[in-house]
């Protein structure tokens, strides 16, 4: 799906080639997210835990200025130091060209704070940047003021505490920790208001991979739920072919699930049991072999059934609409048996 997404993005004039060059390099089970939020809203602690915990790299406005040694960093400096907004297209081009680096393309990337507007997650979604995941965390306006004014920054590792809410224990960070050049209370209004006036148009256009999270809660909690957001993987918009397998004992109501989802979904109810008997009634040369056994109340070889389940599988309302199958397998040699012909359950 991402290679698709790229190939529409990129339009290649060598589409082959490209998507060779794309197996090549990609990893496309690294992470692609965003952590966004209000001020104070602890958008750095959750970026910065994310890396450790999935090894990936953390991306921000300021390592992007400070941190970094890109073509563009000289030209966005010059806008900060003459105390002006950096353009919306400058940022999304430093962007870009700092997630092009092959770190960020096998180890994956966690962008902190960024996009800020709907324009600017139309430029990254435009120049073929889309996070797999966004989280987005929310807290009270009152209660962002106040973490705001007991924020405090590890030269070090920059990492951020609070007094009250996130105090270290180790002596030596505690002596080290600066209060970081911030706003005041005025200056946090006016960003929070700017803030929800840009939210809704970055919420439409992420609104299918985002999930908000209220960060007014212990810290353990938010990172937990976070963790838990963004290693799950989202349903591929590929058309799906069900194939069904129900086990369990007997009584437990494998047929009434069955006729369930079979009603709900318009997939083929397959029993094997009742399958059997059909071919016995059908008369079918499978039919006239089995029989026998089940005449006299032997259990039907294996070979037997399969071959009869395969045929039944293999039908053309089966192949197209998917099926849902109870009553096989009983045991593992069956189950073995279902997988060599290529019957697999997904």
């Amino acid at each position: 799906q991402n290679m698709l997404e790229q190939l529409l993005i990129h339009k290649p004039d060598d589409p082959i080639q490209f998507m060779i060059n794309h197996l090549k390099q990609n990893n496309d089970d690294a992470p692609r997210i965003c952590v966004l939020g209000p001020p104070a809203s602890g958008k750095t602690t959750v970026a910065m835990w994310l890396c450790k915990h999935l090894d990936a790299i953390r991306i921000s406005q300021e390592t992007l200025l400070f941190k970094e040694i890109l073509a563009l960093t000289k030209e966005a400096k010059a806008y900060k130091e003459r105390k002006q907004k950096i353009p919306n297209a400058l940022w999304a081009n430093l962007i870009q060209e700092r997630l092009s680096n092959v770190d960020c393309i096998k180890k994956g990337w966690i962008l902190e704070g960024f996009p800020e507007n709907r324009e600017q997650a139309w430029m990254l979604q435009s120049s073929g940047i889309i996070p797999r995941h966004v989280v987005v965390l929310y807290a009270p306006d009152t209660v962002l003021i106040e973490r705001n004014s007991g924020k405090r920054l590890d030269p070090f590792t920059e990492e951020v505490y609070h007094t009250t809410f996130n105090w270290p224990s180790d002596l030596l960070v505690q002596q080290r920790l600066v209060k970081p050049e911030d706003l005041s209370e005025q200056q946090v209004s006016k960003k929070l208001l700017e803030y929800h006036r840009n939210f809704p148009g970055v919420f439409q256009i992420y609104q299918k991979v985002l999930k908000s999270i209220n960060a007014d809660q212990p810290s353990v909690d938010v990172l937990s739920q976070v963790l838990t957001y963004v290693q799950t993987r989202h349903r591929s918009a590929a058309p799906f072919t069900p194939r069904i397998l129900f086990c369990g004992p007997p009584g437990s109501g494998k047929s009434l699930q069955a006729a369930l989802i079979a009603q709900k979904y318009g997939v083929v109810n397959i029993c094997c049991g009742q399958l059997l008997k059909e071919a016995v009634a059908d008369k079918t040369k499978l039919g006239e072999l089995i029989k026998p056994y089940i005449d006299n109340g032997y259990p039907v070889p294996d070979n037997l059934v399969m071959k009869i389940l395969a045929e039944r599988l293999n039908a053309l309302d089966c192949m197209t609409n998917g099926w849902v199958l109870y009553g096989f397998p009983r045991d593992i040699e069956q189950g073995e048996q279902l997988q060599k012909s290529h019957i697999i359950p997904n």
